[in-house]
């Protein structure tokens, strides 16, 4: 299954998630990594040392997700500004994400 607007698919399926009780909050494209990550809390007792390969992948999942939106919306709001006032390119707003040396 595709997500419009998102380089990420989804694994993990909606009986998947239901079956593992995922809350729909949670039910992204980093669904299939928080599954395994939940199991693993509650066999630990969800002591904070314990599954942090886990953690770590689903966090860093979830981060690359942010990332990819925040970059969206900043390319439609330089769309939007140009679609305004093509003339008037003096005030540039401040990028989001700093642009590469390259």
């Amino acid at each position: 299954m595709e997500v419009p607007g998102s380089s990420k698919k989804m694994i993990a399926t909606q009986e998947e998630m239901m079956e593992a009780k995922v809350p729909l909050p949670y039910r992204d494209q980093c669904a299939h990594l928080l599954i395994p990550l939940n199991k693993c809390r509650k066999a630990e007792f969800y002591l904070p040392w314990k599954c942090e390969t886990d953690r770590h992948a689903y966090e860093k999942c979830e981060y690359e997700l942010v990332m990819e939106r925040m970059l969206q919306m900043q390319k439609i709001r330089e769309r939007e500004a140009q679609l305004k006032a093509p003339s008037s390119s003096s005030s540039q707003p401040i990028p989001l994400v700093p642009k590469t040396a390259n």
